[in-house]
């Protein structure tokens, strides 16, 4: 077969060496990655999923460097590769870190500011490192081939930098009116933050429950994500929150004995000093004992079937990776074809695993085989990211699953060894916690490689741009995620962690041999279910893990998409429209203004904002036209975004 990159000329040849790797672009980079990781810990946080900031790093760049002189599209290029390292380290982080919360008996011993940015430091150098071997394989001989939707049309802002302007313009739009809208909502108290009913345990559909968190974030990703993926997700919500919610407190009704299993969270009812029943628990109750279970089994299920489907991807990847790891030229290489040394990587993958094993108070602290495992998986899933990510983009990239099978791996591993004690959940979910940064960071690497092999950037200075953005963005992600449980506690309804939940709940149930396995195999089969009638279950198992409240507005965002698309008669797989730019913007601006707001809480400074919305009681009031001024006010900013998604750019 012929090699599809021959003859493709990159937009600056590799025979040019402008401006690239400066100062400015270093700086920006960095502040950039603070900006956008900062806003994804709190996004993952609260809905449990993310978003690629690649492209609006690329907007804002040019614009904020053609204010300061000007720059070179290198140099653009350079600010978005370092400033996504940022965003791509904090979801892996916010996922799998928060879970060692819930892992203690005695409190969260491993979760301090010093083991989050640890273990995001290993993870994120580890995901660069490993896609190193995989550049050629990957972005070059198969350019032509995988599409890397986010990486191609990256670089298609970059090379269109002179429109910069307008497409910042709607970025800095929706920055600023989701921040806006989230202020007037939070720290003002001006409105309703959610909307929705739950119906009595007396009714006929006993406890069904359709909520929706009116926050522009989540209907920015509603748009960005599209209506396919957006509606797959309502329907998981749906099944749990308006079918098995009030099927479970129909039965339960009859059921006159605490139902295992019993929730430890759950205080006793303090009528009978026995554990709640079915019939006196409330929804929320209700999802967490036992829907919870369900909606794990069938991510679980969905993500080992994600990876086995893409099984000949994941074996060309390892071949082509080994490959990578024995190759090397003689001769000078290009500029554009200059990678950083693989005796770096070696060399640098060994002292990652030292570091893992010596540093005290990792829970990998003695531990030479959990260090081998780390690395070892992370170059496994850093190859399985990278190319998936090539096929269907970063957003989309199942890191869960990836991430799942490592823990499930991991464990087996455990208790095969006898390692099965409250010790041993911290060093799994270590395991899995680093892997699952490597693999987000290592499909973001893959992401940006492939926006700098199509403008011709230099390699070498992409993957030292991208170890920059790992080590800077680590510290702010881990001071992030610590205020926010500091302030609101993770776990709580406003940070509920979703994902980190699952990894804890696995991981404790394997490792304590006590999962409840009929629960987990109701969710299991529901996506066998799924995948029968040809329908991919992955996205219908998060959705219903989820709260409702969580995928009605992200469904609500994807009506929107569907809607602008209809009316303009234009649908494009690109990431690069006016909508999905303003949505971005959405995203950041309400991500950030949710992060003030918890540093109003924990100044304990929010007590004169909120004077506002009391003199306005009738707006954020729990009766009809408290819901209905919520639902009319989040229609009107769908109709805001509808009309900056019809703009050309």
């Amino acid at each position: 077969m012929a090699d599809p990159s021959k003859g493709f000329q990159p937009f600056i040849p590799a025979s040019q060496s402008p401006a690239e790797f400066t100062a400015k672009a270093i700086v920006l980079g960095i502040l950039f990655g603070l900006l956008f990781g900062a806003s994804t810990v709190y996004l993952g946080l609260r809905a449990g999923l993310t978003v690629s900031a690649s492209i609006p790093i690329a907007v804002l760049a040019i614009s904020v460097l053609k204010r300061l002189g000007g720059s070179t599209i290198l140099e653009n290029n350079i600010v978005q590769t370092i400033g996504s390292a940022g965003e791509s380290v904090a979801g892996g982080v916010v996922f799998t870190i928060p879970a060692l919360i819930f892992l203690l008996p005695d409190g969260p011993k491993y979760f301090s500011y010093t083991q989050i940015t640890m273990l995001a430091f290993a993870g994120g150098i580890l995901g660069v490192l490993m896609m190193v071997p995989l550049r050629r394989a990957l972005i070059v001989k198969e350019h032509g081939v995988l599409p890397y939707p986010e990486g191609t049309a990256c670089a298609e802002v970059l090379v269109a930098g002179e429109r910069g302007g307008q497409l910042a313009t709607l970025v800095f739009s929706g920055l600023g009116i989701g921040a806006l809208w989230k202020s007037l909502s939070w720290t003002f108290n001006i409105f309703r933050q959610e909307i929705g009913h739950s119906l009595a345990r007396t009714s006929q559909f006993p406890n069904a429950t359709l909520n929706v968190d009116i926050s522009p974030e989540y209907l920015g990703v509603g748009y960005v994500i599209g209506p396919r993926i957006a509606g797959t997700m309502f329907a998981g919500g749906v099944l749990s929150w308006l079918v098995l919610l009030p099927l479970l407190s129909l039965l339960g009704a009859a059921i006159t004995t605490p139902f295992p299993p019993i929730h430890p969270n759950f205080a006793n009812n303090p009528a009978t000093g026995l554990p709640f029943l079915i019939s006196e628990m409330s929804p929320g109750q209700i999802w967490s004992a036992y829907i919870r279970y369900i909606g794990a089994g069938a991510v679980l299920a969905a993500g080992l079937i994600t990876l086995t489907r893409t099984l000949p991807t994941i074996i060309a990847s390892a071949r082509e990776g080994l490959k990578g790891f024995g190759a090397g030229s003689a001769a000078a290489p290009l500029r554009t074809d200059r990678d950083m040394p693989l005796a770096v990587v070696l060399v640098g993958s060994l002292l990652l695993a030292l570091f893992l094993a010596v540093t005290p108070g990792l829970p990998t602290q003695g531990n030479i085989l959990v260090s081998v495992l780390i690395v070892l998986f992370g170059f496994f899933f850093a190859t399985v990211s990278s190319r998936i990510t090539g096929l269907i983009g970063s957003s989309s990239n199942p890191i869960s699953g990836m991430t799942i099978a490592t823990l499930i791996i991991t464990c087996m591993i455990f208790v095969a060894l006898g390692w099965t004690g409250d010790v041993y959940g911290p060093v799994a979910l270590s395991v899995g916690a680093i892997v699952c940064i490597a693999a987000a960071n290592a499909g973001n690497t893959s992401q940006d490689l492939k926006t700098g092999y199509i403008v011709g950037a230099t390699p070498v200075y992409q993957q030292m741009g991208l170890a920059i953005g790992v080590v800077t963005s680590a510290f702010v992600i881990g001071m992030t995620v610590l205020y926010m449980h500091q302030v609101f506690g993770i776990g709580s309804a406003d940070v509920p962690a979703p994902q980190a939940t699952l990894m804890a709940t696995l991981i404790k149930g394997l490792l304590s041999q006590n999962l409840p396995w009929g629960l987990v195999l109701v969710g299991v089969f529901i996506a066998v279910t799924l995948e029968l009638c040809g329908i991919h279950s992955l996205s219908f198992a998060v959705g219903a893990y989820l709260p409702i409240a969580t995928t009605a507005p992200i469904f609500a965002g994807g009506l929107v998409r569907w809607w602008v698309e209809r009316k303009t008669g234009e649908k494009s797989d690109s990431d690069l429209s006016a909508g999905t730019l303003f949505s971005s913007g959405l995203i950041a601006g309400g991500s950030l203004a949710g992060i003030l707001y918890a540093i109003l809480v924990g100044a304990d400074w929010l007590r004169p904002f909120q004077y506002v919305g009391e003199m306005l009681p009738a707006l954020r009031a729990e009766d009809a036209f408290g819901q209905l001024a919520g639902a009319a006010l989040f229609f009107a900013l769908a109709v805001v975004l509808v009309r900056f998604a019809q703009r050309k750019v």
